[in-house]
Parts: C-alpha cells; structure tokens; sequence
C-alpha cells in the first residue's frame, strides 16, 4: 500500500523527468524554431540602420543674485515637479524646435526635410493653363509658401521624435537632453541646439517679460505725469488769480497746525501709494494664476527662507532613502510627511505674507483717512482770511504726492529695466553632448537574446502542440489509459539491411528461424506469454490477428508468430482469413493454390488445401480464388465447423483477418476466434479509430491486447518511465540477444 500510494503521487504531478524527455524527444524542433527566430533576428539586425544617441544636460537654477541697491520687480519660479514637466514640454514645443530646424538649415537634410507636391494633378494643371499671369504667379507664390510651410512642419515633426527629454530619478532640476541620429556627429550638434535654443528661449521669455512689465509703468509713469503737469499747474493758476507770491506765509498757530497735518498727510499718502502699488502686483499676480512665492516680500521672508532650506534638505534625505528603500518604507514615509508638513507651512507662510500686504494696505489707507479728517477737523477751526492760503496748501499737497508717486514709479521702470539686461540666467548647460563611441540602436546582443529566448518559447509551445496533436500511441501508458487494455509486446522497425544474413535476404518468419535468440524473436516469445496469460484457466487456441487500417504488419506478425510458435513445438495452423488482400498466401507462395473459399464454396477436400511449410514447420491454409461474397462465406456455418474441426487437430489456430476500419470481416471472424490480438502501428494509427474498432468487438472481453509494431527504438526510448515495454532496444540488453 506505501508503495502504491507513492506511485500514484509520482504520477499525480509534474514529473521533471517528463519535462527532460520532452525536451530530449522534441529538442531539434525546439533548435530550429529558435535557431529560425535568431537567424529572422539577425537579417532584422543587419538590415536596420545604425542609430547614434548623444545627450547633453541641462541645469535649472531658480537662486538668482540681485544687483545691489536693487528691489525685485519680476517674479521667480520655484521649480517643483509640475514645473518641471512644464519645462520638459517647453523643450520639446513646436515653437522652440522651429528655432533650431531654421538655425541649423534642417529644412534641406534628407533626414528630416522631404520635398512636398503642392497642387499637382490633371485639374491642378488645366486650373494653370486657362489661368491669367498674374494669378499664375500668385498661385505659384502661394503654393511655394504652403510647400516652404509643410516641410518645415515636417521637419520640425521628425526632429521631435529624434528628440528625447528626460529628468532622472535622485538628479535633482538637471535635464538630459538626448538626440539619435544616424550620424553621431549630427546627434551631437542637435542635442546642443536644442540646450542652447532653450537658454536662449529663457532669455527671450524673461525679456519679454520684463518688456511688458516696462510697457505697464510706462502707461503708468504717463498718467502720473499728467496729473503731476495738472496739479502744479492748478498750483500756479490759484496763485496768479490771488495775487500770492511764493513767499506768502501764515504764522498763526492754527497755520502752524495745518502745516504740520499737511506733512503728515504727504506722507501718510505717499505710504498708501506705495501699498496700493504692492497691492495691485499681488492682484495681477493672482489674476494670472501666476505663483506669488516671487514677490519680494515673499522672497525676503526670513523664516520662508529657512523653510525652503528645511524642505531642500528634507527632499535630499528623500533621494537618499528613495536610492536603498522602496516607497513604502517606514523611514520614506516619515520623511515624506515631514516633507508634507514643510510644504504646508510654507503656503501658510506665503499666504501670511499675502495677507500682511493687504493688512498693511488697509492700515495705510485708514491713516491717510484719519489724517484728511483731521485736516479738515482743523480747517474748519481757522480764520476765513486764511481760506486762500488753505486751498494754496491743498494745491500744493496734491501736486507734492502726484511728484512723489511720479517719482517712485520712474524709478521703479528703471529697475526693471536693469533686470531685464542684467538678470543671471536660470538655466544653463553641464555637461555638452559628444559623439558617441558606439550605436544606441540596434541593440544587438539584447535582440539577439531577446530572439533566442522567444525562439525557445516559441518553439517549447509547438513542441507542446505537437505533442498534444500526436494521433498516435506512443507508450503502454496511453493504451492502458485510453482503451483499459494491456498492452502484450512491442516490435521494434527492422530495416532491410538487418534482414540480410550471409549475403541473403531473409522474409522475417525465415530470419526468426536463422536467428532464434535475436530480440525480434524474444519479442515474439513475450507475446506468446502475454497471450496465454490474458486467460490463465483456458489458454485460447484459436486467435485472430486484425488492426485498424492497412499497412500496420498485422500478416507479418501472424506469420512471425505462427513461425515462433511452431520452434517450440507446437502445432500451428495459419489462415489466411483475409480474403480480399491475401498476403499470407503471398507469403507462403500460396497465391494461385486452392484454398479457404474454395473449401467453403464446397469446390475442393479440406486435405487439398491444407499446405505445410517445411522451413517454418507450420501448416497453412490459404485464402483461394476470389470471392464476390467474402462476408457471407466468413459468417457461414461451414466456417464455424471447419474452426471448430481445427481446434481438435491443432494446438494452436492463427487466423489473419482484414482491417476492421474498411471491412466488416473483421467483426465476423471474431465470433468463432478466442481472443483477438489487436495491432497498432507506433505514433501511427490514431487513438479515437483504435478506440472505437475496439469497441466494436463487443467488450474487452474478446481482446486480448493491443500489440505495437515498427516502434522506433531510439525515439521510444525518450519517453521516459512510460516507455517500460521498450527495453528489447536498450543497448543494456543487447548482450543478451544473437542478432
């Protein structure tokens, strides 16, 4: 019981030794399928155009080092992961690319500039010909342009998917630009190009920004000038009309008052103008969408500063942790919250800046309130005579707060003009492209593995397949389980240069008389054995020999058999019960003798036509002349007597009938036989017709087994422990025969 059940565990999983013998079995399918894909590889290789990646890489550096004396006007990106996806795509836009297809003549080069065909075609020629000369050449100057046109958007097109930009994992604001040409020299110019046109591009962005921020106070610094111009010429006029000279002064102590609010009020409007200008930056920032983290206020935030640091070294720890531990480690998601928290507390900060500066606005502006109120409080108290002299100072005020706003915003211009000439770039080239040594494409060697192993794949599965569609049976294994039959022997393929003894050709029945100890006779013997024991009580005497389809050796085995049986002693009778294609008679030159259908048809005696063969020592009864009924004379009651005659007089009684797949004879025969003796040919005939023939003896009762012929030893062999009846080819056993 131990034993039975490793068994069946044995067989119940995947045996590695079955995966070796199907690879050992199907191994030259296997190695051409893959030696095919390689060599389909190779010609893809050779075939491929050698391609060239140079890279180039770019810093980005937001820090900028102001000019001294000077406040920022213009804002400053703080580059996060968005921005720098943003900055990647600036790269590779159609607009910065069109740059560099214009400055390096890309237009012309075959790699990237093709000609087009504008306006060609029948119509497009009769359209020329009945045209006039002046909208010819208007044609001919729009369609140059809309040819000029669509090659440069051609070029443009391929230069970008020449182009790569990417942003390594731990690099921190540094881009690599990559370029692939087939000439390396050529991908290391482009990949420069592209670098340099997106300095280039930055420059031209932050002028351009600079410029418009120029035009804005421009308008500004002319409105104030008009109101400057209107207020002291309001001044003059006021004083003409009154007869005031510049040195007319009042000394009273309401005057001495007024004067004093009158300073206050300056200042407390220039103050307010200066809030309200910072005020309308930060509205025009946000009306854009821009990021406020650039407005100097924000930029010169002490604790932000020490924010932004804290948060550069908690993204350096990061990267660290990011280079030996996956995402999900406790120690990264700590420091990512850390960073989290870094993060919201500079938006908290920036947004407390945003919020001082319209506190501080509105705190001026309720100053400047207070203090008109309180002149006009004052006013009120004065002398009426000195009504002249108030609205001289009122004059006066407002023309001293519009010089002073006109002057502020002047020079504010002035600083962003500065800015825009003088302003440290923000990116710049570290590492210039070089040509490179060897190709980036094709990969050789990586496409090359990558076929052999497909190859191998591929060919493992048809192997499979093949091995699932094999109609055949190929070992006992299957016959036990397909049909619920043993399996009796297996007779290996002879060649004809192994029937050759002495110079002789032999017939298999005469070569098992020269050589009774070879293995062919040995497997003989073991059918014998087989046979009698499929029913111990009562050995059958009466067999029939049949198979599936012809040209399965069922003849040659019942003559092979018969001939074995008679070198033991005993007495063989061989019937040549097929009736149609006689090859038993063949074999024992019996073709043209009286025989079975003449005993039937009652034309000759039974001693007539009984024969006897001296080499093999076996008697034989051939099949006669031609029937036209060979069913009914099989099925006859004379046919059932003359067996039951022959099972006194013989020991043993072979009868080789027909296939049972055309033929019902078959069938007939096997009702007045004892056993049957079924013949398969190896990997041959399919399992289903075997099954169903089978079936069609009416039981397994009646069968005594299924008996392979023409095994191929050496590919038998490599199925393994399931090729247990295949031993007669070992070479291990080969002492023990005489060939």
């Amino acid at each position: 019981m131990p034993r039975a059940s490793a068994m069946a565990e044995e067989t119940s999983g995947l045996d590695f030794r079955d995966v070796v013998n199907f690879l050992w079995r199907r191994w030259k399918f296997i190695a051409s399928v893959a030696a095919f894909v390689v060599l389909a590889a190779a010609v893809y290789v050779a075939r491929q155009t050698p391609l060239y990646t140079a890279s180039a890489q770019m810093l980005l550096d937001p820090r900028k080092e102001k000019i001294a004396g000077q406040e920022a006007f213009l804002t400053e990106m703080a580059y996060d992961q968005f921005a720098l996806e943003s900055q990647i795509s600036i790269i590779r836009s159609t607009a910065l690319l069109r740059r560099v297809v214009e400055k390096e003549h890309l237009v012309g080069d075959p790699e990237f500039g093709v000609d087009a065909v504008v306006g060609t075609g029948a119509l497009a020629s009769i359209r020329a010909l009945f045209s006039p000369p002046e909208q010819k050449a208007a044609g001919r100057a729009s369609d140059d342009a809309i040819a000029s046109a669509a090659r440069l958007h051609r070029a443009v097109e391929a230069v970008k998917r020449s182009l790569a930009v990417t942003r390594a994992q731990g690099e921190g604001l540094v881009l690599t630009i990559a370029f692939t040409s087939p000439d390396p020299a050529k991908a290391a110019r482009l990949a420069n190009a592209v670098a340099d046109a997106y300095v280039v591009d930055k420059l031209d962005a932050r002028f351009d920004a600079a410029q418009r921020a120029s035009a804005w106070l421009a308008d500004r610094i002319a409105e104030l000038r008009q109101q400057l111009r209107a207020s002291e010429e309001a001044v003059a006029r006021f004083r003409a009309e009154n007869n005031l000279s510049g040195a007319t002064s009042y000394t009273s102590l309401s005057q001495e008052q007024l004067g004093q609010l009158n300073a206050r009020l300056v200042g407390a409007r220039s103050e307010t103008a200066e809030k309200k200008a910072r005020l309308d930056i930060l509205h025009k920032i946000e009306a854009r969408g821009d990021n406020i983290a650039g407005l100097p206020d924000v930029a010169n935030s002490g604790s932000l500063g020490d924010l932004r640091k804290q948060l550069a070294d908690l993204s350096r720890q990061e990267a660290d942790l990011l280079a030996r531990y996956s995402g999900n480690h406790p120690a990264v998601v700590n420091l990512r919250a850390q960073i989290a928290d870094v993060r919201r507390s500079v938006a908290a900060e920036i947004q407390r800046v945003a919020a001082n500066i319209r506190n501080d606005f509105e705190f001026a502006k309720a100053r400047q309130d207070a203090v008109e109120r309180t002149l006009r409080e004052a006013t009120g108290q004065t002398d009426l005579d000195a009504t002249n002299a108030i609205t001289l100072r009122e004059l006066e005020r407002t023309a001293a707060v519009n010089k002073s706003m006109f002057e502020d915003f002047l020079q504010r211009a002035k600083i962003t003009q500065e800015q825009s000439t003088f302003e440290a770039r923000d990116a710049r080239v570290i590492t210039p492209a070089m040509p490179p040594g060897g190709p980036s494409y094709p990969k050789k060697m990586l496409i090359l593995l990558g076929a052999l192993a497909g190859g191998l794949a591929i060919g493992g599965v048809g192997a499979f397949a093949l091995e699932k569609l094999s109609n055949g049976f190929m070992t006992p294994r299957e016959v036990e389980d397909a049909l619920a039959l043993p399996l009796l022997a297996s007779f290996s393929k002879i060649d004809a240069r192994e029937l050759i003894v002495d110079g002789s050709a032999l017939s298999i029945p005469e070569y098992l008389a020269v050589k009774p100890l070879s293995r062919f006779n040995e497997a003989f013997r073991s059918l014998r054995g087989a046979v009698q024991m499929c029913d111990v009580d009562h050995p059958p005497k009466v067999l029939q020999f049949t198979s599936t389809i012809p040209k399965e050796g069922k003849s040659t085995l019942a003559l092979g058999f018969a001939a074995s049986a008679a070198q033991s002693g005993v007495k063989v009778l061989l019937i040549d019960g097929d009736l149609r294609q006689p090859s038993v008679s063949h074999s024992l030159k019996a073709e043209k003798k009286s025989g079975l259908v003449d005993y039937l048809l009652g034309d000759a005696e039974l001693q007539s036509v009984l024969i006897y063969d001296d080499k093999l020592r076996i008697w034989g009864l051939p099949a006669g002349r031609k029937a036209q009924n060979p069913s009914d004379l099989l099925a006859s009651e004379r046919m059932k007597a003359l067996i039951a005659a022959f099972r006194e007089k013989f020991d043993l009684v072979i009868i080789d009938s027909p296939p049972i797949g055309p033929v019902i004879d078959p069938l007939i025969v096997s009702r007045i036989v004892d056993k049957v003796v079924y013949i398969v040919r190896w990997a041959s005939t399919v399992r289903e017709m075997v099954a169903h023939s089978v079936d069609r003896f009416g039981g397994h009762s009646k069968v005594a087994g299924i008996v392979f012929n023409q095994v191929i030893d050496a590919q038998a062999q490599k199925y393994g422990k399931h090729a247990y009846s295949y031993y007669y080819g070992v070479r291990d056993y080969n002492q023990y025969y005489t060939e």
